[in-house]
């Protein structure tokens, strides 16, 4: 009876310590939560004078690059079970080797391409997850005399997550959007998303937001080109989406209408108008999957003329439950560019990099601003890769 009562006078002991650690990381976490202004004018270098963009194609690289943590040898715990407690066995931060290769992968893979503009998601600045590298002046040491924005979207002092495993929580994060430019703008910001979740999974979330920066042009009607970088909601079964998008698209009409260009690319964590989730397996004849299908956006959600542009020949994102086994990991489209009706596209290319430094491949958009275009031989568009 005496053993007894020690075993349960110890468990409660572990309970109630366990507890306690619990109200200190939430108290701790709603003390120090993050909470933005929806509008925030981003810094721009010192003495910028803003470039202006004349005539002639200008190239676009969108690329979610996970952190850096997640390419082909890594599965990751939140997409497996019940992550608030438990990892499940899963990954909740690749080995530091893993990770620094996969960043010099990313840096040399945009080295490589040198577009005009580079828009990346998931980009960590100082995050335990990625043993607090930054990345973001990581990947502007690859572009050398580019400007440069990060707008965050992930500033938690300590994610406490997988509860029931100190041991190895998440940790520290600083993360964000990093948006590159050729060129100078005149105006770099940060729109926070509406809607967030509720007490205590806001603590641990992303805040969602829009980096959106302006380009004057040489229009004599001084039209500007709006490039923006989106990352949507995941994990939210649809409601934030819903609410952020509309958020977005009352944003880029009214940029629309006052005769501005508009450029937006990033991962939406949702599959383009009339895009099934397993289009891009069907067309690459590999085996389809109903465990990885994110929503679709509605064909009617944009205006007749809007271009939503994307390449069905290449996968851009994988199912991260499991580390890679290509052919037989479900992958889907959810990275993509949509652009206003005065832009042209020239060429759409997904580049299929397997996955192996990120769980996201990147995508090359080439356009043309029309009215300030060099003369164009129609026959180069190619409308297979363009939905309107």
């Amino acid at each position: 009876m005496k053993i007894f009562t020690k075993v349960l006078k110890w468990t409660f002991l572990a309970f109630a310590l366990f507890l306690t650690y619990v109200i200190i990381c939430l108290l701790h976490g709603t003390a120090t939560d993050y909470q933005p202004q929806e509008v925030l004018e981003l810094p721009l270098p010192k003495e910028n004078k803003p470039d202006t963009i004349k005539a002639g194609p200008l190239r676009f690289l969108n690329w979610n690059v996970g952190y850096g943590g997640l390419g082909a040898s890594s599965n990751f715990f939140y997409d497996n079970g019940n992550p608030f407690f438990f990892s499940g066995g899963k990954m909740v931060r690749s080995p530091k080797a893993a990770v620094e290769a996969n960043i010099q992968g990313i840096a040399d893979f945009i080295a490589q391409e040198k577009a005009d503009f580079v828009l990346l998601q998931e980009v960590d600045r100082n995050s335990k997850r990625s043993y607090y590298i930054n990345q973001h002046e990581r990947y502007l040491e690859q572009l050398p005399n580019y400007s440069n924005s990060f707008a965050p979207n992930y500033k938690v002092e300590r994610v406490v997550i997988p509860v029931a495993e100190p041991w190895h929580v998440m940790g520290k994060m600083e993360s964000g959007l990093s948006s590159y430019s050729k060129y100078k703008s005149n105006q770099s910001t940060r729109y926070q998303f509406p809607g967030s979740y509720g007490w205590p999974d806001y603590i641990f979330h992303l805040d969602r937001c829009l980096s959106v920066q302006h380009y004057p042009t040489i229009h004599p009607e001084g039209k500007e080109l709006v490039v923006i970088n989106t990352h949507n909601s995941a994990y939210d079964g649809g409601k934030l989406k819903d609410d952020e998008m509309a958020y977005f698209k009352q944003l880029v009409l009214q940029e629309y209408e006052q005769g501005n260009y508009i450029v937006v690319g990033g991962d939406w964590n949702q599959t383009p108008p009339g895009i099934s989730s397993d289009a891009v397996e069907k067309s690459l004849g590999l085996p389809t999957s109903k465990a990885f299908y994110p929503a679709n956006i509605a064909s009617d959600f944009m205006p007749e003329g809007w271009q939503w542009v994307y390449d069905l020949t290449s996968p851009t994102n994988r199912s991260m439950i499991d580390v890679l086994d290509y052919g037989k990991t479900t992958v889907t489209l959810v990275d993509f560019y949509l652009v206003s009706p005065n832009v042209r596209v020239k060429k759409i290319e997904g580049k299929n990099l397997k996955f192996k430094n990120s769980d996201h491949n990147p995508i090359l958009l080439e356009i043309e601003l029309i009215g300030l275009e060099l003369p164009l031989d129609p026959l180069l568009i190619d409308s297979t890769a363009v939905k309107s």
